[in-house]
């Protein structure tokens, strides 16, 4: 196997702005570069957040451990939010910015401090938490019909699009595992479930993530919020559609597409 050299690495975010700035899927990057592994993956990511701007915080992919199974991989991936990338209470999804793009509903994290080291803990996360909220994930995958494997998904930034995030409430005396979360699209109900989904309880998806960033020299900030996961399968949606997130004791969030 061929070693993935730093001018590959660049050559290979490079592909992906051009995706999205020209608004056209392309192909896998393994399908060309079939060496791409985990590590590789996360160093297009940097490369990519490198070239982005002012960051906002973090989202987890994978939490899921069904879908972990289902993708042969044991842990949760990350990648970053542009500050740009948000969407104000109230605003619209303009869809002809993306590709692809399809919503689904987290639990989010607002951090009160910093939080870093080798052996952060759910409850530690809990500690530094400022607020919890609704939040609605634009996912729009770079590539063709979603179709990847996770390095390539990590490389794209586990297909960050956009994201909306309501107001900020108290964790305090709020069970996140039991919450309970519905996805309405077009005033349909389309899924349901708890905040458990995100690797059993939301608070450990993101002590996960501190870990694995104080790993890479890094770690979560004050201010910064932490999108812990997709509660539900992604819905597509299309100029016209307003998605509903709804999550107990949270609150609501809408978002209407153009």
């Amino acid at each position: 196997m061929t070693s993935i050299g730093a001018v590959d690495i660049a050559q290979m975010a490079t592909r992906l702005l051009e995706a999205v700035t020209s608004r056209t899927a392309i192909d896998p990057l393994s399908d060309e570069v079939p060496e791409l592994d985990l590590a590789s993956g996360y160093a297009v990511q940097r490369e990519l957040r490198a070239r982005a701007g002012p960051i906002a915080g973090w989202k987890l992919g994978v939490t899921s451990r069904a879908k972990q199974a289902q993708v042969g991989v044991s842990d949760p991936t990350y990648g970053f939010l542009p500050a740009a990338h948000a969407i104000d209470l109230g605003a619209a999804l303009n869809t002809g910015e993306l590709i692809q793009p399809r919503a689904e509903p987290e639990i989010v994290f607002i951090l009160g401090r910093d939080l870093g080291g080798p052996h952060v803990t759910a409850a530690d996360v809990l500690a530094a938490t400022r607020g919890v909220a609704v939040g609605l994930e634009i996912l729009d995958s770079r590539y063709r019909d979603y179709r990847f494997t996770i390095a390539d998904v990590v490389a794209d930034n586990t297909s960050a699009g956009r994201y909306t995030i309501g107001a900020p409430v108290s964790a305090s005396g709020i069970d996140l595992r039991l919450a309970g979360v519905v996805l309405e699209h077009n005033g349909e109900v389309v899924a349901t479930a708890s905040g458990a989904a995100s690797l059993g309880h939301p608070a450990a998806a993101v002590a996960w993530l501190a870990r694995a960033l104080h790993a890479e020299g890094e770690g979560l900030r004050a201010g910064e919020v932490v999108l812990s996961g997709g509660l539900t399968a992604a819905v597509p949606v299309a100029r016209g559609d307003v998605v509903v997130a709804s999550i107990g004791r949270l609150g609501t969030v809408e978002l209407g597409c153009r």
